[in-house]
C-alpha cells in the first residue's frame, strides 16, 4: 500500500522520502533531485502513489522507485580503476573499470531510466524496454523535456527499445567503449511490473556479478500475492535468490493485440 503524503515539488517529495527512510544513500537522494518527477508523471506527480500512464500501465509510487534504486545501487555506480569508495556506499560491486550496463524492463514513463543514467556514470549505458510502442515513445518524449535528459538520449547513453522484456534484451555496446571483458550482459536489471514467474532468461543475462530486482507472483496465477525478489549472481556465476516484501504492481503481460477488422454486411 502506498504511503500517502502531500508535496508540491520534486524537492519536497525527495525530502519526504528521506524522512521516512526510504532514501538513505546520499547519492540516491542526489539522483532523485536531479530528475524531476513532474516531467514524467501525467498528474499528481509529487504524491507518493502510483499514477496511470494509459495502456494499462502506471508509473510506480516514488517510494517503490526509491526502494529499487537503493537495492540496485552497488551495481549501478561505476567501479573505478582507483576503487575509491563512493559517498555513503559500503561497497560498489562489479569489475573495476568496466562500463555499467543497466536494463529497465517495463520502462513506461522513463523516469527510472533517467535516474539510473545519472548514477551509472559517463560510460554507463541504460536501456529501457517496453512492449507497447506508445510507451516506448513516451519515455523518449519525457526525457527530452529537460536538457540533461535530451543530452543523455543524444549521446546514446540512454536508449528506449520495443520488445518483450520477459525475454530480457540484447544490446550492442558502442565500439568506443567495448572492452575484452565485455560479455554483453547486464550489471543491473530492474523489472517494473509483476512477473508470473522468475524468468530464467533474465537471470542468464545478468553479468557476474549482477543483480535482478523483480516483483514476482507468489503462485503462477494472476490472483496470488506479489513479492519483491532479488537475484544476485556472484563473480563465479553462483546465483542467490532472495524473497523480500509484499507489493502491488501491474502485471507484466503481452502487448494488446489489434482487433481484426470485421467485414461489413
Amino acid at each position: 500500500m502506498a504511503m500517502q503524503n502531500s508535496n508540491n515539488s520534486n524537492e519536497s517529495l525527495v525530502e519526504y522520502l528521506c524522512r521516512i527512510k526510504v532514501i538513505n544513500q546520499p547519492l540516491v537522494k542526489s539522483a532523485f533531485l536531479k530528475v524531476d518527477r513532474g516531467q514524467y508523471a501525467p498528474k499528481n506527480a509529487y504524491e507518493n502513489s502510483p499514477q496511470l500512464l494509459g495502456h494499462q500501465a502506471t508509473i510506480s509510487a516514488p517510494y517503490m522507485h526509491a526502494k529499487a534504486v537503493e537495492s540496485l545501487l552497488p551495481y549501478l555506480l561505476p567501479k573505478t580503476e582507483s576503487d575509491q569508495p563512493s559517498e555513503g556506499v559500503a561497497e560498489v560491486i562489479g569489475i573495476r573499470g568496466r562500463p555499467r550496463r543497466i536494463l529497465d524492463i517495463g520502462s513506461g514513463s522513463g523516469l527510472l531510466v533517467h535516474i539510473f543514467a545519472e548514477l551509472a556514470g559517463e560510460t554507463g549505458i541504460v536501456i529501457g524496454v517496453d512492449h507497447i510502442e506508445e510507451l516506448r515513445k513516451l519515455g523518449e518524449t519525457n526525457m527530452c523535456k529537460s536538457p540533461e535528459g535530451a543530452a543523455l538520449l543524444a549521446s546514446g547513453r540512454v536508449r528506449f527499445r520495443l520488445g518483450d522484456g520477459r525475454k530480457g534484451w540484447s544490446e550492442v555496446t558502442p565500439a568506443n567503449v567495448v572492452r575484452p571483458d565485455d560479455d554483453g550482459g547486464w550489471d543491473a536489471i530492474h523489472v517494473g511490473a509483476a512477473a508470473i514467474k522468475l524468468h530464467d532468461e533474465l537471470v542468464q543475462q545478468l553479468r557476474s556479478p549482477g543483480r535482478l530486482f523483480i516483483p514476482v507472483l507468489e503462485e503462477e496465477n494472476w490472483f496470488s500475492d506479489t513479492y519483491i525478489w532479488t537475484v544476485d549472481k556472484d563473480e563465479k556465476g553462483n546465483v542467490t535468490k532472495t524473497k523480500h516484501y509484499k507489493v502491488k504492481y501491474v502485471s507484466l503481460m503481452d502487448a494488446p493485440k489489434e482487433e481484426t477488422p470485421r467485414a461489413l454486411s
